[in-house]
């Protein structure tokens, strides 16, 4: 890529691997570490499946009004209050609205970028996906190894699931920032 913007997207896209990926990752160990059962566990991931079901139509709304770039980034930000309720938030809560929020706007997401990214690169779809898949995928490796040595370092998932939020943040900024100008 050449195009600033397109790199952004790439990054971007990177990035929230690595930030969605902690969470999905770590989900039943954060529900273990809180006293909560296998039931809860299974609670908590079909609350996060059911959330995922109806995510792509809704965040496609969403981005009909508001625009794709800013859909990208409105979604990266209610993951963020996800991640970070799955290990603040006392009790059941945290860990169900976590899955909720997790389960409403990953796979979204993940359409989104690669929209954004097509969008940006219509002559060569296959090369663009590409890339954004192989920066997908360094940020889901990348991130369960971060976070599983930060959770070792503290004892939880909290400082684990704090840097993922902020990544998530960086990533929003960053498709915000390379979404196309109009003259």
């Amino acid at each position: 890529p050449k195009d600033l913007s397109l790199m952004k997207a790439i990054v971007a896209y990177g990035l929230f691997g690595f930030g969605y990926v902690v969470t999905a990752t770590f989900l039943v160990a954060i529900v273990r570490q809180g006293g909560g059962s296998r039931v809860f566990e299974a609670e908590v991931w079909m609350v996060a499946g059911l959330a995922g079901f109806p995510s792509v139509w809704l965040w496609q709304k969403i981005s009909a009004r508001i625009g794709l770039y800013a859909a990208y980034a409105l979604g990266c930000f209610v993951e963020v209050v996800g991640v970070t309720a799955s290990v603040a938030a006392g009790g059941r809560t945290g860990p169900l609205l976590g899955g909720v929020l997790l389960g409403g706007t990953f796979i979204a997401i993940t359409a989104l970028g690669l929209q954004a990214a097509r969008q940006q690169a219509p002559k060569s779809p296959r090369r663009i996906f590409a890339l954004m898949t192989a920066s997908f995928g360094l940020g889901q490796i990348i991130g369960p190894i971060a976070a599983g040595l930060l959770a070792q370092a503290s004892g939880d998932f909290f400082l684990a699931s704090i840097v993922a939020a902020a990544v998530l943040v960086v990533s929003g900024a960053v498709t915000w920032s390379a979404a196309p100008k109009s003259p």
